[in-house]
């Protein structure tokens, strides 16, 4: 490796990790009952607001939103809102390959409605994560409650939307800034019908996952995009539910049961396959 790549390298671990903290983060603070999932939701959408809104000033960037980012900030807030709610039933790591196929599947699902092209590969690799996750969500005793799971569905859905919104938009940071201080006034609608009550601990990680595993998260990935292909950084994110599954076995305790084993390796296969042309 050489010494240029180095920062390349660290930044891209950082900002993965950052990614699988948002699961960690959210199930931490809502496994205990120790904060309401809209509560938690708000604060974390404030944080990320506050911490873009700081660094954008800081760059001189536009950050007063406008109405062409009105779909972006819908979009955000709709992921935000339903990511937490699912995670009251769902385990951290069932929750981040829930989400993730989600998102890759819209991705895939926009890229055909816009024109692109489907290859063999692309069309089996679909299947064999769409079996995955079939297998993940079967009736059995180890399936997760599917209300959660609907709600992260949804939640990837709207994740995808975003990234699909946002593609070839540029100035990255400046817009991510611009949805999440879009999001405050839904924010405060989710604050003045749950309410805004949590323990010291539950508020603390909600800022954590606001201001650091989200906004320099994001800001982190946006610094190192433009030095990765767009295979390499979609392949990457592959990473992203394993890094969850080590966190929830280390931090959390979570089982790891041989159906999210194998769903697991199903959907990551089949995703990545979707990721080549050929």
């Amino acid at each position: 490796m050489t010494r240029n790549r180095l920062p390349v390298v660290l930044a891209t671990a950082l900002a993965l990790l950052a990614f699988a903290g948002n699961s960690l983060l959210t199930r931490t603070a809502l496994a205990g009952g120790g904060i309401a999932p809209d509560s938690f939701a708000a604060i974390r959408l404030g944080a990320g607001a506050a911490m873009l809104l700081a660094i954008g000033i800081g760059r001189g960037l536009a950050v007063r939103p406008r109405a062409a980012d009105l779909p972006g900030i819908v979009a955000l807030f709709v992921y935000a809102a339903a990511f937490t709610r699912a995670y009251v039933g769902l385990g951290a790591a069932t929750g981040a390959l829930i989400l993730f196929t989600s998102v890759q599947m819209t991705i895939v699902a926009g890229g055909l409605a816009g024109g692109a092209g489907l290859s063999v590969r692309q069309g089996t690799g679909i299947l064999i994560a769409l079996g995955g996750l079939a297998w993940l969500l079967a009736p059995g005793l180890a399936t997760p409650p599917p209300g959660a799971s609907a709600l992260m569905t949804a939640a990837g859905i709207a994740w995808g939307v975003y990234t699909l919104i946002g593609r070839g938009s540029g100035a990255a940071v400046a817009r991510t800034a611009r949805n999440f201080i879009g999001t405050i006034p839904l924010a405060l609608l989710l604050v003045a019908m749950a309410g805004l009550e949590g323990t010291p601990t539950a508020i603390m990680l909600a800022v954590a996952s606001g201001a650091i595993t989200s906004a320099l998260g994001y800001v982190i990935w946006y610094s190192v995009l433009p030095s990765l292909s767009a295979v390499t950084a979609a392949s990457l994110q592959l990473l992203v539910p394993v890094i969850t599954a080590l966190g929830s076995l280390i931090w959390l305790r979570e089982p790891l049961t041989t159906t999210l084993a194998g769903a697991s390796l199903l959907i990551l296969a089949g995703v990545a396959m979707t990721l080549r042309r050929s």
